[in-house]
C-alpha cells in the first residue's frame, strides 16, 4: 500500500492574484499612522480607506466600481478632530459604518448609495465614554446595533447604537493596553488579547472572564487572537528571540498550545483572518509583501500550511471582503484589498476548476445581513444564531436592515435613516435614460419617412 505523502486537501491549490491595474483605487493618500488595525473595511457595496488628512481625522469612502485615478478632490468623511484609527462597516447594513479616532470618540455615519457627492462631516451617532484614543471597533455579527470598542484607557464598552448609550462597560479586567478583541460567532463571548500578555475569553453581558491564558507568546511585541472553528483560538505573535509565532489553543485545556509554529523573523505584527465557512486562516502582516495562508483542521498538526501569496510592494493595511460579496462563478473564496501607500489594490483567493457550476463543497451557506436579535433582547440576555444564506444564485441583495436611531434618547444625534439622496441620484439617471432612448427613436423614425418618401 502506498505511502500518502501530501495531505487531501481541496484547497490545496489555493492561489492569490492581484486585479489588473485599471481595477485598483489609485493616487489615495493612506494614512502614515502607526496604529495596528487594518485601516480598509470593505463590504459588497463601498470600500472604505483611512487616509491622511490635515487638522482631524478622516476616511474615504468609494463604491466597489469607482476604480481607476481618484480625484483629489473626492469627498472624505470628515467629522473627527484627531486621527481615525480603526473603521468597521456595520454587517446588517452596508451603509452604516463607524469609525473610532484619537479624539476619544466612536462615531456612526450613514453613507448614501451611490457614494459621497459632499464632504460628510455630521455623524449619524456620537458615542462618547472613553477617555483615551479609541483603537478597536467591532460589530456584534447577530444582534442589531451592538457595537464593541476599545481603547488606550483599557476600558472595553458594549454599545446600544440606535439609544447612543453604552450598556455595558468593561473597566477593571485589562491592566494594560488591549491589543486585540473579538466575538465569537453567535456572539455569545469576547476575546481579549492584552500588553499584561494575557489572553481573555469574557462573558461580555456580565463583564466577566470565562477562562484566561497567561504568556501565550513568550515575546514583549503585540499579540492578536480570533476564534476559530469550534471554539478554538488562533494567536499570533512573537517568540523570545523576536520570531514570529502561530498557535492554536483549546480554550478547554489552556495548559498547552494544540501547536505552536515559528514562521520567520520579520517585525510586523500578523493581523489573522479567519474563514469560518472553508476553515482558513490568512495571516497579513503589516509592513509585509505577503499573505501566508493556513488551514484549520481536527488533525494533528492543526494548523496546515497551504500556500502565500507574494508581491514587491509591503501592506500598510488589509480590507477583508464578507463572502457575501465574492464572485461565485470564478470559484473565489476570498477577496482582500491591500493598501500600498498611495493606492489600494484587490487580491482575489482562487481555488482552480474546470467545472463552470455552482461549487457547493467551496460554499456551504454562509452569515447573510439579517441580524437574528435586536440589542435590547441581545443585552437582556438572549443569544441569536447567525442566519444563514446560500450563495447558489450569487448574492442578491435583499431589502437591508432599516438603521434607526430614538432621538429623544440621544444626547447627540443628526440625521435618521433612509437614503434619499442615494434614491434621488438613481431616479434622476433613469430619466435620463428614457430622454436618451426617446431621442434615439424620434431619430429612427425620420429616417424611415425619409426613406420612404425617396421610393
Amino acid at each position: 500500500m502506498a505511502r500518502q505523502v501530501v495531505r487531501a486537501s481541496k484547497f490545496r491549490h489555493v492561489f492569490g492574484q492581484a486585479v489588473k491595474a485599471d481595477q485598483c483605487y489609485d493616487d489615495i493618500r493612506i494614512s502614515q499612522m502607526t496604529w495596528d488595525s487594518n485601516f480598509c473595511s470593505v463590504n459588497p457595496k463601498f470600500v472604505a480607506m483611512i487616509v491622511d488628512a490635515s487638522g482631524g481625522g478622516a476616511f474615504m469612502v468609494l463604491p466597489l466600481s469607482k476604480t481607476g485615478r481618484i480625484d483629489m478632490s473626492q469627498p472624505t468623511v470628515c467629522g473627527h478632530t484627531g486621527p481615525v484609527l480603526d473603521i468597521e462597516w456595520c454587517p446588517h447594513n452596508d451603509n452604516i459604518i463607524a469609525s473610532g479616532s484619537e479624539d476619544c470618540t466612536v462615531m456612526i455615519w450613514e453613507i448614501p448609495d451611490g457614494g459621497l457627492v459632499k464632504p460628510l462631516t455630521e455623524p449619524v451617532v456620537t458615542l462618547e465614554g472613553h477617555s483615551k484614543r479609541v483603537g478597536i471597533l467591532s460589530w456584534h455579527p447577530t444582534a442589531h446595533n451592538v457595537l464593541m470598542s476599545a481603547a488606550c484607557d483599557n476600558v472595553v464598552i458594549l454599545w446600544n447604537v440606535a439609544c447612543g448609550e453604552a450598556v455595558v462597560r468593561i473597566d477593571s479586567l485589562h491592566n494594560d493596553l488591549i491589543y486585540s478583541a473579538c466575538w465569537n460567532r453567535d456572539g455569545s463571548q469576547i476575546l481579549t488579547s492584552c500588553k499584561d500578555k494575557k489572553l481573555r475569553i469574557l462573558d461580555p453581558r456580565k463583564g466577566t472572564v470565562i477562562a484566561e491564558k497567561d504568556k501565550p507568546h513568550e515575546g514583549s511585541r503585540p499579540v492578536r487572537a480570533v476564534f476559530v472553528s469550534d471554539g478554538k483560538i488562533l494567536t499570533t505573535g512573537f517568540s523570545r528571540m523576536s520570531e514570529r509565532q502561530v498557535a492554536l489553543w483549546d480554550p478547554k485545556n489552556f495548559g498547552e498550545p494544540l501547536t505552536l509554529q515559528e514562521l520567520d523573523t520579520s517585525s510586523g505584527v500578523l493581523l489573522p483572518f479567519f474563514d469560518p465557512d472553508t476553515s482558513i486562516v490568512y495571516l497579513c502582516g503589516k509592513g509585509d509583501s505577503s499573505i501566508r495562508y493556513f488551514e484549520v483542521t481536527d488533525e494533528p498538526p492543526y494548523v496546515h500550511y497551504l500556500s502565500m501569496y507574494s508581491s514587491k510592494e509591503s501592506q500598510k493595511g488589509m480590507g477583508y471582503m464578507p463572502k457575501r460579496g465574492l464572485e461565485v462563478n470564478k470559484c473565489e473564496i476570498a477577496r482582500f484589498y491591500k493598501l500600498h501607500e498611495r493606492k489600494c489594490e484587490p487580491i482575489v483567493m482562487t481555488v482552480p476548476r474546470k467545472s463552470d457550476l455552482f461549487q457547493e463543497d467551496l460554499y456551504p451557506d454562509t452569515i447573510g445581513p439579517e441580524p437574528s436579535v435586536e440589542a435590547s433582547d441581545w443585552f437582556a440576555g438572549k443569544d441569536g444564531k447567525p442566519i444563514l444564506m446560500s450563495l447558489k444564485d450569487g448574492f442578491v441583495t435583499t431589502r437591508t436592515k432599516e438603521f434607526k436611531v430614538h432621538k429623544s434618547l440621544l444626547s447627540t444625534t443628526a440625521a435618521t435613516s433612509g437614503h434619499p439622496q442615494g434614491d434621488s441620484m438613481e431616479i434622476q439617471s433613469v430619466q435620463e435614460e428614457v430622454k436618451k432612448l426617446k431621442a434615439a427613436v424620434e431619430e429612427l423614425t425620420k429616417r424611415v419617412e425619409n426613406l420612404e418618401n425617396k421610393n
